[in-house]
């Protein structure tokens, strides 16, 4: 089910009710884009039966599902109906549109089209661990996980989150193990990883079904060049992709998970079952491999000693001591690097 997480956590003082969370997102429900509507989003059945809930719990795992669709409507299309009507305009009374009247004829132009332009959809698994308190968004986008994060705060009394924190920052834990060779418990590199360098030349090497105990890694680190993704696995259970930013792209579920499972099991339940169950047991151990959550309260800032070391310092400090240990400091908000990678 889930290709990717964005991880929040949800606030102590919010107390979760499923009616509760249900009767929100009904005032938010899907429909499609009317004839001159550009985008539509809003909640949908997550078991894909219409007319049924919003918000299922499965194993004491409540998942929702999030749609979004926009009208296409490229630009070169517009822009030569928008000219149409300019020259229209300047045949019959002899005068070019000025500025602000060709921007009234674009918006003429967008509302003549839109009818007829095609639809384009995509869905977004809502994942809420109540007993963990977390709150998981099937994206790698952090502009689409705003926009599901204002729906449920605006909607859910209380609702306060805010994302995982860790004292290790991703990419010097990173860095860290591609130096030493020596990935956390549980975990193991595997053969993909993109380093990029801090400096203006802002280059970039990546390795892809590559081996990545090599020196030739090690000497980008010590040269400059920082861990911005790494691929792992965990308890030979689930492969993915570690991110600078906390991010988990590229998720799949490994043989280990599947054996002793039927043909027959599957279905949205045992789909939910199996993910959320794997899944719900990576997440801290991930969090636990960057040194615990940073994060002393939610909305408040972190300690003076848990302050970020600055990027071009964590090369020289691996280099000169791979055995010390990692450099510690609060993680940033996932960046949105790749914002048209995927629907969603």
């Amino acid at each position: 089910m889930f290709k990717n997480m964005i991880v929040y956590r949800i606030a102590e003082s919010w107390q979760g009710d499923l009616q509760v969370l249900e009767d929100a997102l009904q005032k938010t429900v899907f429909a499609e884009c009317g004839a001159t509507q550009e985008r539509s989003v809003g909640w949908m059945p997550p078991r894909g039966e219409q007319h049924g809930p919003l918000a299922e719990s499965v194993a004491g795992q409540w998942v929702m599902r999030f749609m979004s669709e926009s009208k296409m409507l490229p630009a070169s299309v517009l822009n030569r109906r928008v000219n149409e009507k300019a020259a229209h305009i300047e045949a019959t009374e002899g005068r070019k549109p000025g500025k602000k009247e060709k921007k009234d004829l674009k918006d003429e132009a967008k509302l003549d089209l839109l009818p007829m332009a095609f639809t384009k959809q995509g869905a977004m698994w809502v994942w809420i661990d109540p007993q963990a308190r977390t709150l998981v968004l099937d994206t790698s986008a952090q502009g689409r996980a705003d926009e599901i994060v204002t729906l449920l705060v605006e909607g859910l009394p209380g609702f306060a989150l805010a994302l995982v924190d860790t004292q290790t920052s991703p990419q010097a834990a990173m860095a860290h193990w591609l130096m030493t060779q020596e990935p956390p418990a549980g975990f193991a590199v595997d053969r993909e990883c993109e380093l990029k360098a801090a400096d203006e030349s802002k280059a970039v090497v990546r390795y892809a079904r590559h081996p990545l105990d090599i020196d030739e890694v090690r000497q980008h680190i010590e040269h400059g060049k920082m861990p911005t993704k790494l691929a792992m696995t965990w308890d030979d259970r689930v492969s993915f992709v570690l991110t600078e930013g906390l991010q988990i792209k590229k998720i799949a579920l490994l043989d280990a998970v599947m054996d002793g499972q039927s043909q027959d099991d599957g279905g949205f339940d045992t789909d939910v079952t199996i993910a959320t169950g794997e899944l719900s047991r990576l997440i801290p151990d991930l969090i636990e491999a960057l040194g615990g959550e940073g994060r002393t309260g939610l909305g408040e800032g972190l300690p003076a000693s848990l302050r970020a070391t600055p990027a071009e310092t964590l090369p020289v400090r691996l280099a000169q001591g791979r055995s010390q240990g990692t450099v510690t400091g609060p993680a940033a908000a996932p960046a949105d690097t790749a914002p048209e990678e995927a629907p969603f």
